[in-house]
């Protein structure tokens, strides 16, 4: 299959008459191979997501098919218009409206009771909810006014690896296995939607920390109503040394177990193909340590190694410590973390990195969800420094 690619010059804020032809022209012919049940990928604010009519089961189908996904992992359904929810499930509540009204459009989908019949059972993996989400970005939004349907739409990437945030990033992973690719830059989160489900006492759960906070869905629901997840991965972590460099396949099915409500509850992802451990300490000068002296043996068993860490620690790691050095920038800038986590994790396979070691960082704001990414890169890997 040949991948169509248009290189888009959209600006955000610009409308109408105002847009570009070439880009207007570029989103009237994806959105018309959306229509025809092909795959198109497209930025949003958060990452590129593989989009196909969530209608079509074929077209859908073509989505497991391109990134070998779990067929019992759900997908995400993005919408242009609130309105069009009515079509999708059979109830808002309340609590769930008013987040919409705070956090739409923008990096929040929202786990709601799914109308029968409306969407490809592949969709929603068989269960009776449905994920849905209005992102917050021009030509995410265009396209879905375009194409006129529901859009189902994961990363655009293929199962198990960094999610992309930059067209570059998907044509590496499914150049030849996709319809056609919308670039419009680079992404502005870096970071997947957060997944909430509302409960029947009107509690919020959050089924996947992403973009918009703890503090801020707190900040409409109240302090009480929410309650988070760990970053800790829901799979059993492979029990292994940390010298190590075998990890298991990402995204393994078929162990039976039911099917998740939200995508990135289950399975691995996010992961370069090296060896990948999170270290953690009582403080950063003994975890640089204990990770200086496993970087160093991983080099005398002639591993190529690598590390990710927060720009105002690479003091405390000797000259030389891995043979690539990546850093998330400040600590105290996660969105920077955020928005660069992907790409760091990609610079590793650019340099054929197989052991790699990641500094943990403080699970609070966006930092629970670098926290989620990191621990489902890694399997559940940690290795504790004193």
């Amino acid at each position: 299959m040949e991948t169509k690619y248009w290189k888009l010059s959209y600006a955000e804020g610009v409308t109408g008459r105002e847009r570009n032809p070439a880009d207007v022209a570029a989103i009237a012919e994806a959105a018309e191979m959306l229509k025809a049940g092909n795959t198109v990928a497209f930025p949003t604010e958060t990452v590129y997501g593989l989009g196909a009519d969530a209608r079509n089961a074929e077209a859908v189908e073509a989505i497991f098919k391109a990134k070998g996904r779990p067929s019992d992992n759900p997908l995400i359904v993005h919408i242009a218009d609130r309105a069009a929810l009515g079509e999708l499930v059979t109830e808002v509540p309340a609590v769930a409206a008013a987040l919409m009204d705070a956090y739409w459009p923008g990096p929040l989908t929202v786990v709601l009771p799914l109308r029968a019949g409306v969407l490809s059972a592949r969709v929603t993996a068989g269960l009776d909810t449905v994920g849905v989400r209005m992102p917050d970005h021009p030509v995410a939004l265009a396209l879905l006014a375009e194409a006129g349907c529901p859009v189902a739409a994961p990363s655009a990437n293929r199962s198990g690896r960094p999610s992309p945030t930059l067209a570059g990033h998907v044509l590496d992973d499914l150049a030849g296995k996709i319809g056609g690719v919308l670039d419009g830059g680079a992404a502005g989160v870096g970071l997947e939607s957060t997944v909430v489900q509302v409960q029947p006492d009107g509690s919020v759960a959050v089924l996947r920390p992403g973009g918009i906070t703890a503090a801020q869905l707190a900040a409409v629901a109240g302090e009480a109503a929410v309650t988070g997840v760990s970053a800790a991965p829901d799979f059993t972590p492979p029990q292994e040394a940390a010298e190590a460099p075998e990890r298991p396949a990402p995204d393994a099915a078929g162990d039976g177990s039911p099917a998740p409500r939200a995508p990135g509850m289950k399975y691995a992802h996010y992961a370069p193909r090296g060896w990948l451990g999170v270290v953690r300490g009582s403080s950063p000068a003994g975890a640089a340590k204990a990770a200086a002296g496993l970087l160093a043996a991983a080099r005398e068993r002639g591993e190529t190694t690598g590390m990710l860490l927060f720009e105002e620690h690479l003091p405390l790691y000797p000259a030389g410590a891995a043979d690539c050095v990546v850093s998330l920038g400040p600590l105290a800038s996660p969105e920077t973390a955020a928005r660069s986590l992907y790409a760091a994790l990609r610079r590793f396979d650019e340099a054929e990195a197989t052991y790699i070691l990641a500094e943990a960082c403080p699970e609070t704001g966006l930092g629970s969800a670098i926290m989620n990414r990191l621990m489902k890169a890694a399997a559940g890997r940690v290795i504790d420094a004193e």
